[in-house]
């Protein structure tokens, strides 16, 4: 079996050194960059499975490498940050991260939301195959692709995730708490339930014609979201 490729950014060599040993021991490939231009060459040249990427770094910030990346890719990425304030992960959110990390952090908690993100985003395809569709919204788990009256939607994995979950449940209710577990297999207490809200956000403003009335994601106040078929 080919080892995963895993690329640790960060600009302190020993959080490098030390995530990238806690990832080797799980059996991947590590590559590691100090800085945001390195990152983007390495991507460009062998794309990784996976991008762990600290926020600040030199030259080229965390948010840029991000923001760069999602042009062309959709490879997972854990974003490490040093601020723990609402508005700097959800920034990290927005522009199509998978998951966050705030430092100081335990390098065995990291090494185990890596393996729990690319877990997720390997096994997807072979847990529900069969095509959710309704009217022009068509979900297809094997090959994780959107498309709405036709045209395809381009979504992280983490947005598809949440979408098929809620589309195979339709008019279910699922509160935040319970999509952190079943989706992300977290929990309020290690992870914000701003999260979702997040994510939910981006997905309405992809596939629905008014974001702010959605048709297919609703939410049911004071309890949390449920897919309109």
């Amino acid at each position: 079996m080919t080892a995963t490729k895993v690329l640790v950014v960060d600009d302190e060599p020993t959080v490098r050194e030390v995530v990238a040993g806690y990832l080797r021991r799980d059996g991947h490939e590590v590559f590691e960059a100090g800085d945001g231009t390195t990152a983007l060459e390495i991507v460009e040249t062998d794309p990784p499975d996976l991008i762990v990427l600290d926020m600040m770094l030199p030259g080229v910030n965390g948010l840029d490498v991000l923001r760069r990346v999602r042009t062309t890719s959709d490879v997972p990425v854990i974003m490490l940050t040093a601020r723990a304030e609402e508005s700097d992960r959800v920034a990290g959110l927005e522009l199509g991260a998978d998951d966050y990390v705030v430092k100081p952090f335990s390098p065995r908690e990291l090494a185990a939301r890596v393996n729990g993100v690319l877990r997720r985003t390997n096994g997807r395809a072979t847990a529900t195959p069969g095509p959710i569709v309704f009217g022009e919204l068509k979900i297809e788990p094997l090959s994780r692709q959107v498309t709405l009256d036709g045209r395809n939607v381009d979504m992280t994995p983490k947005e598809f995730d949440v979408l098929a979950f809620l589309a195979s449940s339709p008019r279910q209710v699922f509160s935040r708490a319970q999509l952190l577990e079943s989706v992300w297999q977290s929990s309020p207490e290690w992870q914000d339930p701003a999260t979702v809200t997040v994510h939910v956000r981006r997905i309405r403003n992809k596939i629905e014609v008014d974001p702010e009335t959605p048709r297919w994601i609703t939410t049911v106040w004071g309890v949390g979201y449920r897919f309109e078929p």
